[in-house]
């Protein structure tokens, strides 16, 4: 079964795919994994080839690519990142929301930085990728429909969050 995971920076979207990936033994490959990829592929650090990727939008494509033909390859995966359920052909796509201030303190503990800082982060990052998105690849990132599912990952702890995908999984199966 391939699945992406998709979700806003802090939704849960890195925590929720590991858990489902250890509870599965489904491997996982996430967007930012092949982006440090190929970061090494061109002796780069991550930071310097950020900033390169910054004015190269076929950095972005070829992330797209690559996790597209991974999972083209595979009879199961799940596939993290932003834009996976746009370019994975998957049995399920979901996408993990939360309120901003659930995300922002969740950024906040997790990059131990002060929560106005990023919080200010993270509505600099999503205007900037909302803006790439459409002038990339045509995508509105706030529509909805290419999920199956959307959870709210505040409402559940992330264990609960893969127990709903599980299930949902489930279900497809039977429906298979």
């Amino acid at each position: 079964m391939i699945i992406t995971i998709g979700g806003l920076a802090g939704s849960g979207t890195s925590t929720t795919s590991h858990i489902l990936s250890e509870k599965t033994g489904i491997p996982l490959i996430s967007a930012g994994d092949i982006f440090r990829r190929m970061a090494q592929e061109r002796g780069m650090e991550i930071l310097e080839f950020s900033k390169f990727a910054e004015g190269n939008n076929q950095i972005d494509q070829e992330i797209d690519q690559r996790q597209a033909k991974l999972a083209h390859e595979a009879d199961d995966l799940i596939v993290e990142g932003r834009l996976s359920a746009y370019f994975v052909d998957a049995d399920l796509k979901v996408w993990c929301t939360a309120p901003l201030d659930v995300r922002t303190e969740r950024i906040s503990q997790r990059e131990k930085k002060p929560t106005l800082q990023a919080r200010e982060e993270i509505l600099t990052r999503e205007a900037s990728e909302t803006q790439r998105y459409q002038e990339i690849h045509q995508i509105d990132i706030k529509n909805m429909d290419v999920y199956d599912i959307i959870i709210n990952t505040h409402a559940f702890k992330a264990d609960s969050v893969a127990q709903i995908i599980l299930k949902v999984t489930e279900v497809i199966k039977c429906q298979q």
